[in-house]
C-alpha cells in the first residue's frame, strides 16, 4: 500500500472518530451546553468565589489583601446602608405593584382574536427594552426636570398643582425612578405572559363559553389559575431586578447622590467599591444584597407552594 493510500485511509479514520465523537448521543449534550458551562465558571462562579473572599478582607490591590474576618459586615451597620435598603426595598415593592399586573394586561388585551395589529402593538410596547439606556436617561430628565417649563410639571400646571422637584425629595425621585423601570421593562414580562397565555388550552374557554361564562369570570377561573407558574417565574424575576436597580438611579443621580436620594443597595456597592476603592466593603454589600435577595426569593416560592410535594 502507498503511503498516499495510507495518509487517506488515516484521514478518514480519524475523520470518522470526530464525527462518531460529535454525534454521539453520550458527548453531544455536554457539547451543547459545553460554552455555557464555561461562560458560567468564568463570568459567574469565579467572581462571585473571588467577591465572597474579598468581603474578609481589606483590599489593597488585588495582590495584597489583609485579612479583617467579619469587620466589613459589621461596617453595614451605618445611615447610609439602611438608606439604601429602604430605597431598594420600597423601589422593588412598588415595581412589583406595577410590573405584573400591567404586563399582565397588556398581554390579554395583544393575545385576544378581537384585537386589530395585535403584533404592530406588541412591538411598539416591547420598543422601549431596546431602546438605549442614555437615550431613554436623556428623555426622562428632560420630562421629569424641575423647572415649571418641563414636559410633566407643565402638564400638572394645567391641573393647578405646582411644579414638583423630581430628583430633589424622597418620594418623587421614586416616582421617576419606577415610571423609568415600567417604561423600559414593562415590554419584556408582556412577553413572558404572552408565552404563558398560549400554552393554555383553548377547550377550557370553550367550555366556560358553554356554561356561559363572561370575561372575568373566564379570566379570573381560567387564565390566572393556567398562569401561576408563569407569574411566580415573573414575580421572581421582578424582586431580583428591583434589588439590583442601578440604571435608574443613575439617570437621575449620575454624578451623586445628595441626601442619600436615590441610593439603592447596588449605587452603594458602586459608591464605596469603585469611587472610594473599598473593595472589602464593596464586596461584603454585594454578598448581603445576595442574602437578602435569595432569602425574600425563597419565602415567596413557599408561599405560592413551589416546595410543596405534588399529590400522587
Amino acid at each position: 500500500m502507498s503511503a498516499k493510500s495510507e495518509a487517506i485511509r488515516d484521514k478518514r479514520l480519524t475523520q470518522g472518530v470526530v464525527k462518531r465523537f460529535f454525534f454521539s448521543q453520550k458527548t453531544a449534550p455536554y457539547l451543547f451546553i459545553l460554552p455555557f458551562i464555561v461562560s458560567f465558571l468564568l463570568f459567574f462562579l469565579t467572581p462571585a468565589i473571588q467577591t465572597i473572599y474579598m468581603s474578609f478582607h481589606r483590599v489593597i490591590t488585588l495582590d495584597n489583601m489583609e485579612f479583617v474576618g467579619l469587620r466589613n459586615f459589621t461596617r453595614l451597620a451605618n445611615p447610609n446602608f439602611f438608606m439604601a435598603l429602604r430605597t431598594s426595598t420600597i423601589y422593588t415593592i412598588a415595581v412589583v405593584l406595577f410590573l405584573i399586573p400591567v404586563p399582565m394586561l397588556f398581554a390579554v388585551l395583544l393575545n385576544s382574536k378581537l384585537v386589530r395589529g395585535r403584533n404592530f402593538f406588541r412591538s411598539i410596547i416591547f420598543i422601549p427594552a431596546l431602546t438605549s439606556v442614555i437615550v431613554a436617561g436623556v428623555s426622562f430628565r428632560l420630562i421629569f426636570g424641575e423647572l415649571p417649563n418641563a414636559l410633566l410639571n407643565s402638564f400638572l400646571a394645567l391641573f393647578g398643582v405646582d411644579p414638583v422637584r423630581w430628583v430633589m425629595s424622597f418620594w418623587p425621585g421614586i416616582i421617576a425612578m419606577v415610571t423609568l423601570a415600567v417604561w423600559r421593562m414593562a415590554g419584556v414580562y408582556m412577553v413572558y405572559f404572552l408565552s404563558g397565555l398560549q400554552t393554555i388550552p383553548e377547550e377550557l374557554y370553550e367550555s366556560a363559553d358553554i356554561d356561559g361564562a363572561g370575561a372575568m369570570k373566564k379570566f379570573l377561573y381560567i387564565t390566572l389559575p393556567q398562569m401561576k407558574n408563569i407569574t411566580i417565574y415573573v414575580l421572581t424575576l421582578v424582586i431580583f431586578e428591583g434589588y439590583r436597580m442601578f440604571t435608574e438611579s443613575f439617570v437621575f443621580w449620575n454624578e451623586a447622590n445628595p441626601g442619600g436620594l436615590g441610593l439603592t443597595i447596588t449605587r452603594y456597592i458602586y459608591n464605596e467599591a469603585f469611587q472610594r476603592n473599598d473593595m472589602g466593603l464593596g464586596s461584603a454589600i454585594g454578598i448581603t444584597l445576595l442574602g437578602i435577595v435569595l432569602i425574600i426569593n425563597i419565602f415567596q416560592l413557599k408561599v405560592f407552594g413551589l416546595f410543596r410535594k405534588e399529590e400522587s
